[in-house]
C-alpha cells in the first residue's frame, strides 16, 4: 500500500472533509477539542466539502475544512506545512471572518455562534514543549473566559514525537496518522478495529485516487 501525505493540502481535504465520511471529521473535532458527554459533536454539516479543484486555479483555491455543528457553533480546521512569519494574524483573520460572515445586514448580532479554530502545524509556532495549545480571550485579572465565541487550538506536528506503541487517545492516534501516514506500508494493528481510522487510511491509499488527483497532489507537494 502507498499512502497520502495526510499534510498535502489536497489528502488533507480528500480525507477530512468527505461528505461521505463526515465521521472521520467528527471523531478528529471531538478529540482535538476534547469534546464528552453533552459537548460532543455527533454530526456536522461541511461548508465546503472536498471537490477537486482545477489545477489552473490552484494557487487561488483555499483547501481548508469548514464544518457547522448542530449547535450551529462553526470550525474551521487548516493544515499549514511552512512557517508563514503572519500566520497568528491569518488565524485571527480567518477565525473573525466565519464569525462576522454567519449574519447579513440589518439581521441581529445576538445570532452569531462561535468559532473554533484549529490549526495543524508542520512547524514550532510557540515556545511551550507541548505539542497541542488552546487559546482562549481571558479576563486578565479575573482569569475568568468573559468573551466565549473565539477559541484557538494549535497542534504543532514537530513536537510529537510518540511511537506506536505510546499513542493513549484517540487524539495521538489522529496525530500520528497525520504525521506518519505517508511512511506506512499497512494500516498498523492500533488503528485497524476503529472504524473513523480504517476509513481514512482507505482514502489516503492512493492506488484509489483518479489521475487527475495525483497531478494535484504533486504539483502542490512541490510547492
Amino acid at each position: 500500500m502507498k499512502f497520502a501525505d495526510p499534510k498535502n493540502d489536497l489528502a488533507f481535504k480528500k480525507i477530512f472533509g468527505n461528505e461521505n465520511k463526515k465521521e472521520i471529521l467528527i471523531s478528529f473535532l471531538n478529540s482535538v477539542l476534547d469534546f464528552k458527554d453533552e459537548k460532543t459533536i455527533v454530526d456536522v454539516t461541511l461548508d465546503n466539502p472536498y471537490q477537486l479543484p482545477d489545477i489552473k486555479e490552484l494557487k487561488e483555491t483555499i483547501l481548508d475544512i469548514k464544518a457547522t455543528n448542530a449547535n450551529g457553533d462553526k470550525f474551521i480546521v487548516e493544515m499549514q506545512k511552512k512557517d508563514l512569519s503572519n500566520f497568528a494574524k491569518r488565524s485571527l483573520y480567518y477565525t473573525a471572518k466565519a464569525y462576522v460572515s454567519q449574519i447579513d445586514k440589518g439581521e441581529e448580532i445576538i445570532n452569531l455562534k462561535k468559532v473554533y479554530y484549529i490549526a495543524l502545524l508542520n512547524f514550532n509556532m510557540f515556545e511551550n514543549k507541548n505539542y497541542i495549545s488552546r487559546h482562549l480571550i481571558i479576563n486578565q485579572e479575573t482569569t475568568k473566559q468573559d468573551l466565549k465565541d473565539f477559541e484557538f487550538t494549535f497542534i504543532e506536528l514537530p513536537k510529537f514525537n510518540k511511537q506506536l506503541n505510546e499513542l493513549n487517545s484517540t487524539l495521538d492516534k489522529w496525530i500520528y496518522f497525520i504525521k506518519h501516514a505517508q511512511d506506512l506500508t499497512m494500516i498498523p494493528k492500533e488503528f485497524e478495529n476503529i472504524t473513523e481510522f480504517k476509513e481514512a487510511f482507505e482514502i489516503a491509499e492512493q492506488t484509489t485516487w483518479s489521475k487527475d488527483e495525483l497531478d494535484i497532489y504533486d504539483d502542490i507537494a512541490l510547492k
